[in-house]
């Protein structure tokens, strides 16, 4: 998942080509060139490695091959990197690998989401959320870091993180990089960071991670999170064989037949807001999720907000598309900090209900300030109407600029240091724009 700049980092490959090479690419903005390459090895001859084995207790697949080659990261930067290994014969895959910061303090941090990616991947016929044949109710209730990820190797880092990093070198502010997993077990990173970002889709956290992301914030630290769905699974981190926190555990539904549902219920692998341990992540957020699928404008509540400087907005305008395919709303209650600002409502349809997605701003008693987009797509809009666009949604350059010149301000401001001493105070709305 990461390594610190100087250690090496172990690559094991499959492949039925006769040789393939890794080149290591930084991402960036570079100019405009949106990556750099830092390293290439030469050719490496390929090998079809052993079928996978599953654990039928969890149905956790596992790859367990062979170390095929080691890079080494001496003289690497810190950054968010993609391997690209090029076979013989023309094929390519992508292996994301962060190079991260030892410390952040006085750094905007980026935070990238493994966990998240290895849920969803299904390699070998299984994820968090699928078994062989599509089924819920075969799926992993853990998964293992030891395989490959499916499709590209890299589609949730392309779809919903390599944007706002470009973002993020191009303004030139002091950035630190991290995972989350990472988080979970050194928060030193975010010890006097200025800010930390959470990126677009980051939806597997573990207690621990969430307690240090609190604690960074209580201290001071701005945090922005640009996406929906965000720290709404818990997880735990357990060994696979040797090798410590390389299983990412989660029950979900099935969570009273987790081993730790009676001993540790605040570690039992369910959604943060549901019972043995009910702890909604609004509390830091902001928002908290509602659902999936929706698709709908984006629609701007206080237009003369900070963050929206620049973009010429008026309230009630919408930016087509941009609130999907998961999206976050405000919900009153206990759970929700403040003083706290609804910046955008959304209306939209969800499974055919009527409900809203909330852009929202808070600041926390340290100063610190909290951004939530409220909507999945926020990183992947940084792209829309352009050739890396993707899945854009029928998304358009007009949205594009918006979001980008919105995330530019967020994060030019955050990189200050604690928001509340810099910029204009939330101004509560929640029971203007709700009732009551």
């Amino acid at each position: 998942m990461s390594v610190l700049p100087g250690e090496e980092c172990g690559l094991y490959v499959s492949t039925t080509a006769p040789s393939f090479r890794v080149s290591a690419f930084r991402i960036g903005w570079y100019g405009g060139d949106e990556a750099r390459l830092v390293w290439r090895s030469g050719r490496v001859p390929g090998r079809v490695q052993a079928q996978p084995r599953l654990v039928p207790a969890t149905r956790t697949v596992h790859a367990g091959w062979r170390r095929t080659l080691g890079l080494d990261t001496t003289g690497w930067p810190e950054g968010a990197y993609l391997l690209r290994l090029d076979s013989q014969d023309g094929h390519q895959r992508h292996v994301p690998l962060i190079v991260r910061s030892a410390r952040g303090a006085g750094r905007t941090v980026l935070m990238h989401a493994p966990a998240t990616w290895q849920a969803y991947n299904r390699w070998g016929g299984y994820s968090l959320y699928q078994g062989p044949f599509g089924n819920y109710d075969t799926r992993s209730l853990a998964v293992s870091f030891d395989r490959p990820y499916d499709l590209d190797g890299a589609e949730k880092f392309l779809a919903y993180e390599r944007a706002a990093v470009v973002l993020a070198e191009r303004l030139g502010i002091p950035l630190a990089y991290t995972t989350g997993v990472d988080v979970h077990r050194s928060p030193e990173v975010l010890v006097g960071a200025a800010a930390v970002v959470c990126l677009g889709h980051d939806e597997y956290w573990t207690p621990q991670q969430r307690e240090h992301v609190t604690r960074a914030r209580d201290a001071g630290t701005n945090l922005a999170f640009l996406g929906a769905n965000t720290c709404f699974r818990r997880v735990r981190l357990e060994p696979d064989g040797a090798r410590p926190e390389r299983t990412v555990v989660c029950y979900k539904s099935s969570c009273r037949s987790d081993p730790l549902y009676a001993s540790r219920p605040s570690l039992v692998t369910t959604d943060f807001r549901a019972s043995p341990a009910p702890d909604p992540e609004s509390s830091l957020t902001g928002v908290l999720y509602e659902g999936y699928p929706t698709d709908a404008p984006y629609v701007v509540h206080a237009a003369d907000h900070w963050v929206y400087e620049g973009t010429r907005v008026r309230r009630g305008d919408g930016f087509a598309h941009l609130v999907g395919v998961e999206y976050d709303r405000v919900t009153p209650g206990p759970a929700v900090p403040g003083p706290l600002e609804i910046t955008a409502h959304s209306p939209l349809v969800c499974k055919k209900s009527r409900s809203h997605s909330d852009s929202a701003y808070y600041t926390a008693k340290s100063g610190a300030g909290v951004f939530a987009t409220g909507t999945m797509r926020w990183v992947e809009a940084l792209m829309a109407g352009t050739p890396d666009g993707g899945r854009d949604h029928g998304m358009d350059a007009r949205t594009r600029v918006f979001v980008t010149r919105t995330t530019e301000n967020l994060l030019r401001a955050f990189a200050e240091g604690p928001a509340a001493r810099h910029r204009p105070a939330p101004r509560p709305n929640t029971a203007e724009v709700y009732g009551g």
